[in-house]
This record gives C-alpha cells, sequence and structure tokens, in this order.
C-alpha cells in the first residue's frame, strides 16, 4: 500500500495508542483528535484519506462530526463504538458512515477493512487510463466513470464512494435484479454479513436521486428478491 493518512477520532488515549499501533505496521500515518471538533480542524489543514470515528465524546459527537464532514467531503468514515445495536448501527450509516464497527474489535478485522475502504476510495478517486471516460446514463441520471461524478436532470450530486459503487453497479446493468446479498459482496469485496447496511446505503441513494423516494422512477425494489435501476 502507498501511505495515507487516517484520523482517529477518540476521546480515550489508549484505544487510539492502540489503533496505531495496528495500523503503522501497515504503513498508514495516523493523525489523532479526542472529540469531533478537533476532528473538524484536522480535516481543514490535512490531507486525510480515512477517519475512524467514535460515537460517545465531548464537545462534538460522533454523529454530529460525521454529519459535518458529510457536507463536503466523501472521504470513507468507519464508525467504532461501543453501541452494538442495530439501531445505533443502521443510525451511523443514515448519517453518512461508510462502515460500522463495534468494541471491543478485532485488529485483524480493523486493518482488513480499513484497507478496504482505502482500496476502494483511492480506485474511485484515481482514472486508470484515458479510455475510463464513459459515462452511464438512465433517463436524467448520469454517472461519469472518469470523473467519478454523479448528476441528476445535470445538477451535480455529492455521492459517497459506497454509493457510487452501488450506482455503478445497478446503472451497468439496467432493469437486472440484485439481491442485498449480491449487492454486499460486490460493493464491499467480502461476504455479505449484514443485508441492513445494503438496505440504509439504498435509502440514502433514494433520497438523492428521487423526486419522490417513496414511489421511485428509478432505484426500485422487487420484494422478495432485491433492488434495480430501472427507467420504466
Amino acid at each position: 500500500m502507498n501511505k495515507y493518512n487516517v484520523l482517529v477520532v477518540d476521546d480515550e488515549k489508549e484505544i487510539i495508542d492502540a489503533i496505531e499501533i495496528y495500523l503503522q505496521s501497515e504503513d498508514i500515518i495516523i493523525l489523532k483528535a479526542y472529540d469531533g471538533v478537533e476532528a473538524l480542524e484536522i480535516l481543514e489543514k490535512e490531507k486525510i484519506h480515512l477517519v475512524i470515528m467514535d460515537i460517545m465524546m465531548p464537545n462534538m459527537d460522533g454523529m454530529r462530526a460525521t454529519m459535518k464532514i458529510r457536507e463536503d467531503k466523501n472521504i470513507p468514515i468507519i464508525i467504532l463504538s461501543a453501541k452494538s445495536q442495530d439501531t445505533d448501527k443502521i443510525l451511523g450509516l443514515n448519517v453518512g458512515a461508510d462502515d460500522y464497527i463495534t468494541k471491543p474489535f478485532n485488529p485483524l478485522e480493523l486493518i482488513a477493512r480499513v484497507k478496504s475502504q482505502l482500496r476502494r476510495y483511492m480506485d474511485l478517486g484515481h482514472y486508470k487510463s484515458e479510455n475510463d471516460s464513459e459515462r452511464i446514463k438512465v433517463g436524467d441520471l448520469v454517472l461519469d466513470q472518469k470523473s467519478k461524478s454523479f448528476q441528476v436532470n445535470g445538477d451535480s450530486i455529492k455521492i459517497t464512494p459506497i454509493e457510487y459503487k452501488i450506482l455503478e453497479l445497478l446503472m451497468s446493468n439496467v432493469g437486472r435484479v440484485y439481491s442485498a446479498e449480491a449487492i454486499y459482496e460486490s460493493v464491499w469485496g467480502e461476504r455479505c454479513i449484514s443485508t441492513d447496511t445494503v438496505m440504509v446505503h439504498v435509502r440514502r441513494i433514494r433520497e438523492k436521486i428521487e423526486i419522490d423516494p417513496k414511489n421511485p422512477r428509478y432505484l426500485k425494489v422487487v420484494w422478495g428478491i432485491g433492488y434495480k435501476i430501472d427507467e420504466n
């Protein structure tokens, strides 16, 4: 791997120091913040490739910090929290996180997820050749594979790397139905562990691309089977 800057945000110094030890072996540079306010200040000054964010912190908690980051940045955010309920995980994904790991965590799992998110983000941020300038168009939806940008009816829409990959998969295969498990395995590149994760990301995409998310024109559910993008 190339050297990447990962911002770790947690009010427990011991946890940040432990994460630093784990990730330094992967040639990753760790920047440290102890609350959401400090994290936002660092993000304004430094080039950050990924954020690991705790939830319960003083001054500004991880949820609010994640929402602030998502206002103008699409870097991967992994929430690392002692809250293990499904509702907490879904809330974290809803506010803009790309992944959610519960404490206490397995160091090898953390490393694997960080590397996976970095690889996906960097793949989306750099085009491989001039031949990758294709634009996928479905109705008023346009996905530019060169600039990695997305438009709805001519308006630029901010999407996260995960949202991009889901849209790229579905828009490249108009009308084809993908199960939540198939989407997860294609986008995350690993065995599906939570279809709820896919459901949350699909809901977020629908809110961005549909005039009426409850009656979608493009991103549709095929009940009992999965999801598809279709113009009909």
